[in-house]
């Protein structure tokens, strides 16, 4: 049984996610505002959080910031349609995935599916050379000593690049690694997306990148000379 919370203020698009969803191995709790979804998160665990970014008494992105300085459950944020600086500030604030309104029940079901079962292979979890420490077990990011911030789909895509350093990762690949079992619902432009806020971080300059290349026609790769 895998319990989702909720958070919608608005109780038909709810209920209407609920019926959409509904299976025997599935449980909800629906919340309608910060306090409420706040509340239910000190008295049990959840195995997925669907949380709308526009609440009467708060954020959902602020939400998913303070949730994910202690738990790595997977989050999907509801953002309003072609608003992709909402799209971008979801994901740096640790969302998983994104889905915009109005969507397909049946693109949402398929999403959610998949977050439930993304799995990831942490058989190695620190990546350290030059002026990087990357430890993707506790989630802890530096360059130079100061800490960086990234968002999950940003760590995913950054484990997948550095422990093939020196090896080109194509694009179709790096699609079904952040997003497994989705890769046709996901938005064309929400690695170019990850890609882009990586290098924005992780780059001197991110016009000129060093480390996270493209390679034209192929995919993409991580290099550290240092």
């Amino acid at each position: 049984m895998k319990h989702i919370m909720i958070l919608e203020d608005d109780t038909d698009l709810a209920a209407g996610i609920q019926i959409s969803l509904k299976g025997d191995d599935l449980k909800f709790t629906c919340c309608k505002s910060v306090e409420e979804a706040k509340e239910n998160l000190k008295e049990r665990a959840f195995d997925l959080l669907i949380l709308d970014v526009n609440l009467p008494d708060g954020s959902g992105f602020q939400l998913c910031q303070e949730i994910r300085r202690t738990s790595k459950v997977p989050i999907l944020l509801l953002t309003a349609r072609d608003m992709e600086l909402d799209i971008v500030r979801g994901l740096e604030s640790g969302a998983d995935d994104y889905i915009t309104k109005p969507f397909s029940t049946m693109i949402l079901r398929a999403r959610i599916r998949a977050l439930l079962r993304r799995t990831v292979d942490e058989q190695e979890s620190e990546y350290r050379k030059g002026a990087f420490r990357f430890i993707f077990s506790t989630m802890d990011f530096y360059k130079d000593g100061a800490r960086v911030e990234l968002s999950r789909t940003e760590q995913r895509i950054l484990y997948l690049l550095v422990f093939n350093e020196g090896h080109i990762i194509t694009r179709e690949r790096l699609l079904e690694w952040v997003w497994p079992e989705g890769t046709e619902y996901v938005e064309d432009n929400a690695l170019s997306v990850g890609i882009g806020r990586l290098r924005d971080k992780l780059e001197e300059q991110s016009s000129k990148p060093i480390h996270i290349k493209t390679i034209y026609g192929k995919g993409y790769l991580w290099e550290n000379p240092s």
